[in-house]
């Protein structure tokens, strides 16, 4: 197998950071939404990116201190399956594998109110009708036990245990090597009702890749507090 690209070099505001001595710093990633659009117009497998997890949109990501000097982030992905149908295994066995190949990290959400119409659900009401477009955007690969072992476990998931308390605000960023297909997408539409009056569009938005390493770092201080990397489990 032919080696991988290497993998850009990560700085935050405020300090430039590098993950090792032979990679260079670089700025911020770009949002999903312009990763997705660049690819979704020149597809580049085996491209090395790296994108940021959103996390106020993470309810499964804690930062806990565990004592006087050090503190846990923990990143669970028990629930991150991709349920879309190209992530099936039909038949897999549940002791051995996941029915669900692919796992996901949600990168970024956009809403867009589009412009409201008239219409009659219930006979002889007429109603304003909302238009709304969600987009969301993931990171999907299928290599999650190259971090740690597969178990069956709710708390199993990207953990580091760092120095310190645990960061105000703190920032989870993903690397992988884009694979073929590179993106994906899938929309789900609800038609709108007189008891719900709103048309809702989801757009869900795939990069798809080799997942290398997951780092964690303080947003304030821009600070690397952490790497995981991939280890061929």
């Amino acid at each position: 197998m032919p080696p991988r690209p290497a993998l850009p070099g990560i700085a935050l505001p405020l300090a430039l950071l590098c993950f090792g001595p032979a990679l260079h710093a670089e700025p911020m990633p770009a949002p999903a939404t312009a990763q997705y659009a660049e690819q979704l117009a020149a597809p580049t497998a085996g491209k090395c990116t790296t994108v940021a997890v959103d996390l106020e949109n993470s309810p499964n990501f804690t930062a806990t201190a565990l004592d006087a000097r050090h503190s846990e982030l923990r990143y669970r992905m028990a629930w991150n399956n991709v349920a879309e149908g190209w992530s099936w295994q039909p038949g897999s066995d549940p002791e051995r594998s996941d029915y669900y190949r692919f796992k996901f990290l949600p990168l970024q959400s956009v809403n867009e109110q589009r412009s409201a119409y008239r219409a009659e659900d219930k006979i002889g009401t007429s109603q304003e009708m909302q238009v709304l477009w969600r987009y969301d955007y993931f990171l999907a690969f299928e290599n999650l036990y190259d971090f740690y072992p597969r178990s069956i476990d709710d708390d199993a998931g990207f953990t580091l245990v760092v120095a310190g308390p645990p960061p105000a605000h703190p920032v989870m960023l993903a690397s992988a090597c884009l694979e073929v297909p590179v993106t994906s997408e899938s929309t789900t539409f609800w038609k709108a009702t007189y008891s719900h009056p709103e048309d809702y569009t989801l757009k869900k938005r795939y990069l798809i890749g080799h997942l290398e390493r997951i780092a964690f770092a303080d947003g304030d201080s821009g600070e690397v507090l952490g790497v995981i990397e991939a280890s061929e489990n």
